[in-house]
């Protein structure tokens, strides 16, 4: 197949990924999920385990090393069908906790730790470099089979090139489908969705090259079974060391490797979807390792000797001519080896930004967690750049280590490498007795000795290790030879490197955390994980601090977006029996607002910023005392207390609160009868004090005559809107409105009520910022009603606003059933005390001695908007004084 044709059938097989991921993506955000969170596309997802080494790799396994390649599909095997209920535990772990990554849950687990989180992150990305580069060499050297047939389009200088285009496509790809939101815990459907694509083409190319060698080149399963037995792959010896030792490694792999971790935990949206994953995804292994050692057998007899036994499965197909096989067999290779890059490059630009990039971030901020802007930018923006990263890294790696060493040896580097997160995993899920000095203490011990005797010298000989070190040790003591360590010589360098990693990342980490005690935070966050099926909320690490909910809001904004973060506000303060979006800050809720957090930028980062506006984080010893004491009786009745004291706190601030503000509109309503009659008094007085010199007469000129008219107009007009004003919200109040329903548009409107004040400030110092692009939305409403609240608030904007440069920001957005108008000034706003009362009746926060309205007008825009079939409403939180207008969708709809 001429090479040209290849890489067009590579780009339309990228474009229908494009296209699949696109698809899901927006069916997932009109909130068509379905079949996106089926069992069968979350073990598919799964798949993602087998990449270009399972597929290329395990072939060329069998023909060096015979049966032993089936220990990387044993592994995952025995953990899906023994230890599914660890893994269920993982995902409640995940879930309860908001965890985003495998170096989150690390960090999580072990006090909140950034440190923890740093050196997992740390670990993950060296670990998997080499992992990347196994899957750029893969896609590389198959494009090289089929270009050898067409030697003007490829030149062996290519290679290179060819491996540095491929990782920028693939950086774009996940930094277009999985850098789109920030919540961590919002699946990437688009993603996923390829993903379970790409399974089912890999599967289905490796199956067809199976068959055909099967039936097309040997004679069916008899003659099949003749060449295995006559063949090299029989003659294998068995070591029993490296089967456990690899069998091991592959069942860690499952835990530990970052993008498994992602597929398994964080993009699990149902916990039943692991019973269906516990028999289906080793279903799908056994059919991924069915043809391995025919294909292996065949490609061993047929192709020339000194062929790459890795590359057998286009080979084979291509030397027989069977071209669309081969294409098949190589969209299965670039599936495998793309699937892998891109979910490990989410993973690994997660941890990155959460536990590197942030903290950083948030040290160099003079203003702490309150920081102007959007923070949503920041960590969108490092994710991005880490995407790149780890891409470069892995191109680095392939560069540095010349593409040539078999693709398995490169897989088992690294998943050596990542494995050393499993003793700070496993105790940390099992043992509160495990701590962060224990944790640290086994991860560095562990990552050392891999990198000393296995990932270093991996480079080859005068790379980074000198040949001298590597056959004599370190200045000639032959005891510390990084392939035989302490005298151990003889064994395989990778069961040798796992075998001394291992034991003593285990011995450190049990040993350290032996000698210590978990700090407060440690204890609490190992009984949650320990007994997360017990602990059906979280325990709570704070205490009443001196934070302002407000300034929480202003932070929550800037992480979660305004709308998410409004919408958790106000949830909570409704669960408190309050009204707005200012929630109590409690510890309970204190610890709900840090879970939803840490979806987006980690829990140690989520910690350090709440901890920052409320002031500390101590843990009370009433909390310290839930955790010691842990029996049935204890917690029912101290579930009973706490709940029947939270009820009488809710019962006495509800009765606070209602005296506040009947104290507050009694005093009100003094005010308004006193102005109410001042304002009428005032245009009374002046219309008679001139009406009696116009009749009086006398020497009065056209002019002076003209001007009393005019006094008397203006105050007679005065007096009709005050009159006005009390005669429309009665007839609001008591339902006697008749509403003229008519089409609109939302930009009419605004222009309108925009012109309309326009000329009640003739000063026009209001400079009024729109999105008119978001404004088209097409109305069936009372737009007369609704033009007026538009009207009123502009126009409290321009006497109210009293900063040197007056501005009013009119935003139109989408808020689930709802269409909404934000009106936002910069202001100083609305004080906190007065936020509840604003839309009572009399309320009128300027000075009340002043000539003015009677603070009728947000009262009356109140009860427009209930008759609308919306609401009003103050938002805290945004700088200056803001109002949300909402409309249901089903009386706006988009032109």
């Amino acid at each position: 197949m001429p090479f040209d044709i290849l890489v067009a059938v590579c780009v339309a097989y990228v474009v229908v990924l494009f296209l699949v991921a696109f698809f899901a993506e927006r069916r997932a955000s009109a909130g068509k999920v379905g079949w996106l969170r089926s069992p069968l596309v979350y073990t598919l997802s799964l798949s993602v385990y087998c990449t270009a080494w399972t597929f290329y790799g395990a072939v060329g396994y069998a023909a060096r090393s015979g049966l032993e390649f089936l220990t990387i599909y044993l592994g995952p095997t025995l953990v899906l069908v023994g230890w599914w209920w660890m893994l269920r535990k993982l995902v409640r772990i995940g879930k309860t906790q908001r965890i985003t990554s495998i170096a989150d849950l690390i960090s999580s687990r072990y006090g909140k730790s950034n440190t923890l989180g740093v050196i997992v992150t740390l670990l993950a990305v060296v670990g998997t470099t080499p992992y990347i580069a196994l899957q750029l060499q893969s896609v590389t050297l198959s494009f090289s089979v089929f270009a050898q047939a067409d030697s003007e389009a490829w030149q062996p200088t290519d290679l290179n090139a060819t491996a540095l285009w491929v990782a920028a496509g693939l950086a774009l790809f996940t930094v277009l489908f999985g850098t789109r939101n920030l919540d961590a815990n919002e699946r990437h459907h688009g993603v996923v969705t390829a993903i379970a694509v790409e399974a089912v083409v890999k599967l289905v190319a490796l199956l067809a090259v199976g068959i055909f060698v099967i039936w097309g080149v040997a004679g069916g399963l008899g003659d099949m079974a003749d060449r295995i037995a006559a063949s090299p792959i029989a003659e294998t010896q068995f070591n029993g060391g490296r089967w456990v030792g690899l069998t091991f490694l592959a069942g860690a792999a499952i835990f530990t490797l970052p993008r498994m971790f992602q597929v398994l935990v964080v993009e699990n949206a149902d916990e039943r979807h692991l019973a269906t994953a516990s028999w289906a995804f080793p279903l799908y292994l056994c059919l991924m390792s069915l043809f391995v050692v025919p294909i292996a057998v065949i490609g061993l007899a047929t192709q020339p000797p000194g062929s790459n036994p890795d590359l057998f499965v286009l080979t084979v197909p291509l030397s027989f001519d069977r071209d669309g096989l081969a294409t098949l067999a190589f969209l299965g290779g670039f599936s495998s080896a793309t699937s892998m890059v891109i979910v490990a490059a989410i993973a690994l630009s997660t941890m990155v930004s959460n536990h590197i990039v942030m903290p950083l971030w948030l040290s160099w901020q003079n203003t702490g967690a309150t920081v102007s802007g959007d923070v949503r930018k920041v960590v969108l923006t490092a994710r991005r750049i880490s995407i790149a990263g780890v891409l470069v890294l892995g191109y680095l790696y392939f560069r540095l280590t010349g593409g040539s060493a078999a693709l398995a040896s490169i897989g088992l580097i690294s998943f050596t490498g990542v494995a050393q997160v499993l003793p700070a995993l496993i105790g940390g899920i099992f043992w509160r007795g495990a701590t962060k000095r224990g944790a640290v203490a086994g991860l560095l011990v562990g990552f050392f000795l891999w990198a000393y005797t296995l990932f270093l010298p991996s480079f080859g000989a005068g790379s980074v290790m000198s040949a001298s070190l590597l056959a004599d040790g370190p200045w000639g003591i032959g005891w510390l030879r990084p392939q035989g360590l302490f005298g151990v010589a003889g064994m395989d360098p990778l069961i040798h490197a796992m075998f001394w990693s291992m034991s003593l990342n285990s011995f450190a980490f049990f040993a350290v955390s032996l000698s210590g005690f978990p700090s407060p935070m440690e204890r609490l966050q190992g009984a949650q994980f320990v007994n997360v099926f017990e602990h059906s909320s979280a325990a709570q690490s704070w205490t009443h601090g001196m934070a302002e909910a407000e300034d929480l809001l202003m932070m929550s904004q800037r992480i979660l977006g305004p709308d998410k973060a409004q919408a958790l506000f106000q949830r909570a303060a409704a669960a408190q029996g309050k009204v707005g979006f200012l929630p109590d800050t409690t510890p309970a809720f204190l610890e709900r607002l840090e879970r939803e957090l840490a979806g987006s930028v980690g829990a140690a980062t989520s910690h350090a910023m709440v901890g920052q506006i409320v002031g500390r984080s101590s843990v009370s010893v009433e909390d310290l005392m839930a955790v010691a004491d842990e029996t049935a009786q204890m917690m029912e009745y101290s579930n009973q207390l706490e709940a029947k004291s939270e009820e009488l706190s809710r019962t006495a601030r509800q009765l606070r609160e209602a005296n506040e503000k009947l104290t507050e509109l009694s005093i009100q309503k003094d005010a308004f009868l006193s102005q109410i009659s001042h304002e009428l008094r005032t245009p009374m007085t002046s219309i008679r004090a001139f009406s009696e010199i116009l009749m009086d007469g006398g020497d009065l000129s056209e002019a002076d005559m003209t001007k009393y008219s005019s006094i008397i107009h203006e105050e007679a007009i005065r007096l009709t809107r005050l009159l006005d004003d009390l005669l429309d919200l009665s007839v609001l109040e008591n339902g006697q409105v008749t509403l003229n329903a008519q089409p609109g548009n939302l930009t009419d409107l605004i222009d309108r009520a925009v012109a309309a004040t326009g000329s009640l400030d003739g000063s026009g110092n209001l400079r009024i910022t729109r999105s008119r692009a978001t404004e088209d939305v097409a109305l069936v409403t009372d737009t007369d009603r609704l033009c007026q609240v538009f009207i009123n608030l502009i126009a409290n904007a321009q006497k109210y606003c009293d900063a040197d440069a007056p501005q009013l920001w009119i935003k139109v957005r989408q808020l689930g059933p709802n269409v909404a108008v934000d009106f936002i000034d910069n202001g100083n706003g609305i004080p906190k005390r007065s936020q509840d009362i604003i839309f009572e009746k009399f309320s009128r926060l300027s000075d009340r001695n002043a000539a003015g309205g009677a603070g009728l007008g947000l009262a009356i825009c109140r009860e427009i908007m209930s008759k609308l079939g919306g609401g009003i409403t103050y938002l805290p939180g945004q700088g200056g004084a803001a109002f949300q207008v909402s409309l249901p969708l089903a009386k706006a709809k988009a032109a």
